[in-house]
């Protein structure tokens, strides 16, 4: 009997079956997989013969490698006539030969611009923030961060694996990727990559370079292609919507044909992309909304190569059981999204996480009732209730399902790359996690509590920060010396890059590190200071101004400072600090709580501490032992 897996797509509130079952147990072969295909990963060093031996024990009929790389290698079996794959895995177990073999799961898709489905009514509520026009204080707040000029850009791209795109949708078509190294039609393997033609991507369901396959048939292809449009549907182009990013780049990796997809074409499709990001394509996250399996090491491997090389892995965190109705992602796992992404192919640890799993939130700001949450393996929730997006052919459609929340997180990373090339993928998900805006029906249900805020991430993640403090050089400091440079310098500061000046006023220059304030009554005088460098900023002979003279600073005490720490007192700090100010700081998080300068976690996984910064201070802020973070 053929089971259909868990789908993360939810298309008018119609929710469809999970089977979930614990990760690494001989149960989890139950979850829907090919009847006559494995996954079988050699141990190093295995040698062709010990090779032929394993596939002869199983008695393949054929076989073809999925990955190889430094003396691992993978293959995709088919079994004997007359052999399950469960006896299979049983027989490859005892070979010396073999690290592990596993089944082939089958897997499923989890379902201020001019743009009319942003302008008219409430349709395009995801983009929306609370001042905005529509607004929606739940939504994703993106269009605040284009009315601030941020819309993204044609040099960062995303990978959609997914069905395919309708990749000449008016909404999309300038923003699919094209690879510069084929030539359009030529039959040729021109960028050497084993794939010809793949000008938008590559097809691994039909194995071909065709990525669209909905113009006879509107429902084939629908799924991919209106993730795509929430990612980066072109804006202000007076048609449809606009995504997260006006301006971006979407590569297609299509594994889901109508029946849905394997894990094992799955895999092929991250390493595609992985290869992109090696051959030089700035590629900064796949986006994958579906789900379903049980748990595959092979899969697991295939998403740390993708971290290995920065590439977010933004998963839906899935749909619910059988009834609909949203499950506990860390008691009952759900895959992709409970993957972890934190050791190298070196098996050693890398210092962040690539995988992200996204909820999905309404309009309203409640969880959706499908959707699935976990304090520990759910990260952030997002906009999938009635999201408009596009479909084939050049149409639109309103869709629910975590997998209409992930885009909207995979498209804020892209548009985070874009307004600081420099920025570390690392850097990127604390900005992503700790400018969450608190929401009431995530708290304690995702590792944030919660949802995504486009236009606080960007603020995060800008460099220089432009966050200017202007000081005014009265006449009572210039009195006595009209015509003399007053020195510019900084003090108290640390970093690789020191604040820049400028002058505005009547007969106010700078020239170097002075300012020219000749016969000048005022000028003003305004410091940048870059990203994550501290400073105050001096101007000789008696005026002196700090940056951010009140500013809000939130850090997340992660249960990996609160390990094994049922009830602790965790000290609160200050140090570097100069100036009259004082830091007072507060608390949020169930069983979190402050005494005396210290947060008190009784059986919490999670405390979120905000510290505030009273006028004409620079401090840092701390927890003892270990976690540090800075007012600038």
């Amino acid at each position: 009997m053929r089971l259909r897996l868990s789908t993360a797509l939810i298309v008018s509130l119609v929710a469809t079956t999970i089977l979930q079952v614990p990760a690494h147990s001989d149960d989890s072969i139950r979850e829907a997989h090919s009847s006559d295909r494995i996954i079988i990963t050699y141990r190093n060093g295995a040698t062709a013969q010990e090779i032929q031996n394993s596939q002869t024990r199983v008695g393949s009929r054929n076989s073809k490698s999925i990955y190889r790389n430094s003396g691992k290698r993978s293959d995709l079996i088919q079994v004997g006539a007359g052999i399950s794959v469960e006896s299979a895995i049983a027989a490859l177990s005892a070979d010396p030969a073999v690290l592990y073999a596993e089944p082939d799961y089958l897997l499923q898709k989890s379902v201020v611009p001019n743009d009319p489905y942003y302008t008219t009514g409430s349709q395009l509520w995801g983009m929306y923030g609370d001042a905005t026009s529509p607004s929606n204080a739940f939504g994703s707040q993106a269009a605040e961060a284009w009315a601030a000029g941020y819309t993204g850009s044609q040099s960062v791209v995303v990978g959609v694996i997914d069905e395919g795109i309708q990749v000449t949708h008016p909404d999309l078509a300038a923003n699919i990727w094209v690879n510069p190294g084929e030539v359009s039609g030529d039959g040729i393997d021109n960028d050497k990559n084993g794939k010809i033609d793949d000008i938008n991507g590559w097809d691994f369901f039909s194995k071909d370079a065709t990525v669209f396959d909905g113009a006879a048939n509107p429902k084939v292809d629908a799924h991919g292609t209106h993730v795509s449009g929430t990612i980066g549907a072109v804006g202000n182009n007076g048609i449809g919507v606009a995504g997260v990013n006006w301006n971006v780049k979407i590569v297609s990796a299509k594994f889901l044909g109508p029946a849905g997809g394997s894990t094992s074409d799955a895999i092929l499709a991250i390493d595609y992309l992985v290869n992109l990001k090696k051959a030089g394509v700035n590629l900064v996250a796949i986006n994958n909304s579906w789900g379903g399996g049980g748990f595959s090491q092979s899969l697991a491997d295939a998403i740390n190569r993708a971290g290995d090389q920065g590439i977010f892995f933004v998963a839906a965190a899935g749909n619910g059981n059988s009834a609909g109705i949203g499950q506990n992602n860390d008691v009952t796992a759900s895959y992709p999204s409970n993957y972890d992404c934190t050791k190298t192919a070196q098996n050693t640890v890398r210092s962040w996480d690539c995988v992200v799993a996204v909820a999905a939130i309404t309009s309203s700001g409640s969880r959706s009732t499908f959707s699935n949450y976990g304090l520990t393996k759910v990260d952030i929730g997002a906009p999938g209730s009635a999201i408009v997006s596009t479909v084939p052919n050049s149409s639109y459609a309103s869709y629910s399902g975590t997998s209409m929340a992930t885009p909207h997180v995979t498209g804020a990373i892209a548009l985070c790359a874009s307004v600081n090339p420099t920025i570390t993928p690392k850097q990127i998900r604390s900005a992503l996690l700790s400018s969450a805006a608190a929401t009431t029906s995530l708290s304690g249900l995702t590792a944030t509590g919660g949802r995504l805020d486009v236009s606080a991430l960007v603020a995060s993640c800008l460099s220089p920060r432009q966050s200017q403090n202007p000081l005014v050089i009265s006449n009572t400091a210039l009195t006595g010396i009209a015509g003399t440079p007053i020195s510019l310098s900084v003090t108290g500061g640390s970093g690789a890059i020191a604040p820049t000046f400028t002058a505005t006023g009547t007969n106010c220059s700078i020239t170097g590190s002075n300012l020219n304030a000749s016969g000048a009554a005022t000028c003003l005088v305004t410091a940048t200071n870059p990203a994550n460098d501290i400073y105050s900023a001096v101007v000789s002979p008696s005026k002196t101004f700090t940056f951010s003279l009140v500013q809000q600073a939130a850090l997340m005490i992660s249960n990996t400072l609160l390990t094994n720490r049922i009830r602790t007192s965790v000290a609160l700090l200050t140090s570097g600090g100069t100036g009259n100010g004082t830091i007072s700081f507060s608390v949020s998080g169930t069983g979190c709580s402050i005494s005396r300068n210290s947060v008190t976690a009784t059986r919490a996984t999670s405390c979120t501490v905000t510290a505030t910064k009273a006028a004409s201070g620079i401090y840092a802020a701390r927890t003892s032992p270990s976690v540090v973070f800075r007012f600038n």
